[in-house]
């Protein structure tokens, strides 16, 4: 006699009760550290996000906003290289380089380019602005 349920009773469980952990998130050092140390590259990110925002709300918004960029950027860098990033690591790893480094690039580039006196010139948008207000 088989112990295989029959039928009706093999259904998909109504409540979840566990998730996988994503790919990369054990631990980024050993666990006889203390948990601020096994989470270093995510409290990194948090700390360079958190100076940034303080910059920018000292007046120094192109300081603040770049350096808000870079952490993020280095938030893909790390998902990236390192295998173990700890909480880093939310989804799969490939979706964390998305979600860190498009962000973080994109804040970097309008940030060169806010007004006054932008650090960057794109030529091609300058054309998109004419063509959409037409002037």
């Amino acid at each position: 006699m088989s112990a295989e349920p029959a039928g009706d009773e093999r259904r998909v469980p109504q409540v979840t009760t566990d998730t996988a952990r994503p790919e990369g998130g054990g631990r980024a050092a050993p666990a006889d550290l203390p948990a601020p140390a096994r989470q270093w590259p995510l409290l990194t990110v948090l700390a360079g996000v958190a100076l940034g925002l303080i910059l920018t709300a000292a007046d120094a918004f192109r300081v603040g906003l770049i350096l808000v960029g870079a952490s993020l950027l280095l938030g893909a860098v790390l998902r990236w290289l390192l295998p173990e990033v700890g909480m880093l690591a939310v989804r799969s790893r490939f979706t964390d380089l998305i979600t860190y480094g498009v962000p973080g690039a994109a804040i970097v580039i309008l940030t060169l380019m806010a007004q006054p006196d932008p650090l960057l010139h794109l030529p091609f948008l300058d054309h998109i602005m004419r063509f959409a207000v037409r002037r």
